[in-house]
Formats: C-alpha cells, sequence, structure tokens
C-alpha cells in the first residue's frame, strides 16, 4: 500500500467517524453531550490535514494526522471513564445553565429550558462499549495508520523507480501494493 493510500484511509476514517457521529445526532436522534462534540473536531481536523497530505504530498503532515487522532483518543479516555464514573465530568456536561434566566423566567411554565445531555450516562452502546469507546479504539487504529504512512514512498517516487516507459495511472499506484 502507498503512502497516499494510508492517508487516504486515515482521512477517510475520520471522516466516517464524523458521518457515524451526524447519522446518529440527526437520524438516530442521540444529543451528543459536550465530550462528544470536543471528539469531534480532531476528526474533522484529521480528514483536512488528509486533504493536504494528499495534495503537497508532506512527510511531516501525516504526524499531524497522527496527533489529530490521538487527541480524539484521550478526549475519548477521559469520555469513558466519566460514563464509568471512574472520575468527574465536567460541570457543563452535568448542570445546566441557567445564565440569561431571570426568576419570572425561571417561574414560568411557558419558558423551556432545555435539559443538558450528560457526559457521564452512555446513551449507546454495542457490545457493551460505548460510543466513546469506539472513537477510542476506532482513534487509536486511524492513529497507527497515520504513523505508517510517512515510512512509505509517495506514489511520484515509486513511480521513478518503476520500469522505464511505465505509464500507470497515479490512482492505480495510489493503491498498488
Amino acid at each position: 500500500m502507498s503512502r497516499n493510500a494510508l492517508i487516504l484511509l486515515a482521512a477517510g476514517g475520520s471522516l466516517a467517524m464524523l458521518l457515524g457521529a451526524f447519522g446518529f445526532q440527526y437520524i438516530g436522534g442521540l444529543a451528543p453531550c459536550q465530550l462528544c462534540l470536543w471528539q469531534r473536531w480532531p476528526h474533522a481536523a484529521a480528514v483536512l490535514i488528509g486533504l493536504l497530505a494528499l495534495w503537497l504530498g508532506s512527510r511531516a503532515l501525516p504526524y499531524l494526522g497522527s496527533l489529530a487522532a490521538l487527541t480524539t483518543a484521550g478526549i475519548g479516555v477521559f469520555h469513558v471513564g466519566v460514563e464509568q464514573k471512574w472520575w468527574e465530568g465536567l460541570a457543563s456536561c452535568t448542570a445546566g445553565s441557567i445564565s440569561g434566566l431571570s426568576g419570572a423566567d425561571l417561574l414560568n411554565p411557558d419558558v423551556i429550558v432545555a435539559a443538558p445531555v450528560r457526559c457521564d450516562e452512555i446513551a449507546w452502546q454495542l457490545l457493551g462499549i460505548s460510543m466513546a469507546g469506539y472513537n477510542v479504539l476506532i482513534s487509536l487504529a486511524l492513529a497507527l495508520i497515520w504513523l505508517a504512512g510517512p515510512r512509505l514512498p509517495a506514489p511520484w517516487q515509486a513511480r521513478n523507480r518503476a520500469s522505464p516507459g511505465s505509464r500507470a495511472p497515479i490512482f492505480q499506484q495510489w493503491f498498488a501494493a
């Protein structure tokens, strides 16, 4: 597998994680908590880093992609710990904010104050693993894929080593073994 194929795989994995999160939110009706939202940002950064790495061909950018994947995995580990009650969560995850509401608003039954989504409650799980847990596992795998990328030659370097007159399309060279 070439460097670009690994970059596509890693960035595509982060894109799939984002699409899955949005699917659970907008199709499945599972509102995200604050930590869930924080876990999305490094995935978005990894997708952008992947696009830049493919465009620029830099060997340094996959390391940034790995850092993004490790960042979301770290947030995920914290989130799993909060879900499992191993440690305290953030105040923004467990209590609603009433700032901006007057005393009259709080007493008025027509004013709806939305309850925050709690970070310490597991909204969904599969095989005993929560979404935050799956984010940790998948993000660690993506970090390893990102780290493997710089060790492989870029497609144009592989092409230069190919037999003279080889005119295989660049797309085929990206995915060549």
